[in-house]
């Protein structure tokens, strides 16, 4: 069988995939990008995309609730039409998913194949009933929600971060698996379109990544909307039972397990490089599956470079978009870009929702910094507290010897936007004396981030 050939190929449409097609297809070359299932990826189709959107409905239930607080009356029960929530989340999925597969078939020397992509030599990959070579490859094959061996999993029907956005009720009852991002996410969702919500995690806190003080106060917020938390959960197992699903939990307090109607699943993801055949091509990978890449996104096989969630720097839309950008600078423009050089940042959308960058306080110390530490609680916040939503806080971290900025965070109405303020002074070097003398617009949320760079104390 004689390979067709192009000058790049792309396996998986996500959200580098298209865009590095399109960079290549404007550079004169010719381009098979390789999908075998939705294009648009994780973020489009399962991910940002919908899973906002959902939260945009369950806030829109919120407010309602709270109508009174601002002298606003409703009358009646407020409702929710779930098939409805479900068509407008899918319908933003699928709007988003056609405008890029137009995008894709606009290109004239870009073909979209629709079918598995497996390696059959380090050049060369076997799709469908034909084999396509080219001499650059770039792997965008994300990744997929990870489902640990628990006793008596496989004799239930879980939920999964893709799963249950196709609901068409409310569930009686929801257990979620995992007090992390997307277990939190959809927890404070569901319990706002009048679930109860039960949330068990392994371990003595929820989202373990942060600081204590943001873990506590999340948790804080979510609790006083009813959601109820089972921390220190030593022996997760699942049973059916006649009201649904028995999840055990095996806590110090508490009964040993929960009674739910569903059960989602939301303990983490694990990279799509299980079938890609990345043995034959030589390609390493470390012992999670994820591909091993250089700085550049390079693999160990000349050709061949990984992008996205597959390669575990960064499982998050502007990472993966981030990654495209290196790789098509450095191929096309002759750049020298590094995935180190961005600045880490992410967003843990619950409401108020979580802007992050850089380190927090723990990791600033565990790597030997001297630190100090503005912070200030959303009730000191004016925008906050006009909005009647003063829950959080915001908190810059600063190196004490160099004055440098090391991090933020910030917890409370339009962190997730005004966190930005912090992370663009980190990525131009500014220092926190530099970040104390700027003017920002009153009244918002960012104002008070000078004015918390002006307030550091040192912390020990």
């Amino acid at each position: 069988m004689s390979a067709r050939r192009f000058d790049a190929i792309v396996v998986g449409a996500g959200q580098a995939g298209p865009s590095l097609a399109g960079r290549l297809h404007d550079a004169g070359m010719s381009v098979a990008i390789v999908e075998r299932h939705l294009v648009g990826g994780t973020c489009v189709n399962t991910g940002c995309k919908p899973t906002k959107t959902l939260v945009a409905s369950a806030y829109a239930a919120h407010l309602a609730r709270r109508a009174a607080d601002y002298g606003v009356t409703i009358g009646g029960t407020i409702g929710i039409d779930m098939p409805a929530v479900t068509r407008r989340v899918q319908k933003v999925a699928i709007d988003s998913r056609q405008g890029n597969e137009k995008w894709l078939a606009d290109m004239k020397n870009v073909s979209l194949i629709r079918e598995h992509a497996r390696f059959v030599s380090p050049g060369t990959l076997s799709v469908g009933d034909e084999e396509i070579t080219a001499p650059r490859i770039f792997l965008n094959v994300g990744g997929r929600a990870s489902i640990p061996d628990f006793p008596g999993v496989d004799q239930i029907d879980y939920l999964t971060n893709s799963s249950i956005l196709h609901l068409q009720e409310v569930p009686e009852h929801l257990v979620v698996i995992g007090g992390s991002y997307i277990g939190l996410e959809f927890a404070q969702c569901y319990v706002r379109l009048g679930a109860k919500v039960t949330v068990i995690e392994k371990g003595p806190r929820i989202v373990a990544r942060e600081d204590e003080d943001v873990s506590a106060a999340i948790l804080d917020i979510l609790s006083r909307e009813g959601i109820d938390f089972r921390l220190n959960a030593e022996c997760i197992r699942f049973a059916k039972h006649p009201d649904g699903i028995a999840a055990g939990v095996n806590c110090a307090n508490g009964d040993p397990e929960v009674i739910g109607s569903h059960v989602l699943i939301a303990v983490g993801r694990r990279p799509n490089t299980d079938d890609l055949g990345l043995d034959v091509a030589g390609i390493d990978t470390d012992e999670r599956g994820y591909i091993r890449v250089d700085d550049t996104l390079a693999t160990n096989v000349p050709g061949i470079w990984a992008m996205g969630d597959c390669n575990g720097r960064g499982a998050f839309t502007h990472t993966a978009y981030n990654d495209f950008e290196i790789v098509a600078e450095n191929l096309l423009d002759g750049a020298d870009r590094k995935a180190t050089d961005r600045v880490p940042c992410y967003g843990l959308f619950v409401d108020p929702p979580l802007g992050r960058c850089g380190m927090g306080e723990a990791e600033a110390r565990a790597k030997g910094h001297r630190i100090k530490i503005g912070k200030r609680a959303m009730t000191r916040v004016g925008r906050a507290v006009e909005k009647g939503e003063a829950l959080g806080f915001m908190k810059i971290v600063v190196d004490a010897d160099t004055d440098r900025i090391l991090g933020g965070a910030i917890l409370g109405p339009g962190g997730d936007e005004a966190i930005h303020s912090i992370l663009d002074m980190m990525a131009l070097g500014q220092t926190a004396d530099a970040l104390r003398r700027t003017v920002h617009i009153h009244p918002t949320v960012a104002e008070l981030i000078p004015t918390i760079a002006g307030e550091l104390r040192e912390r020990t």
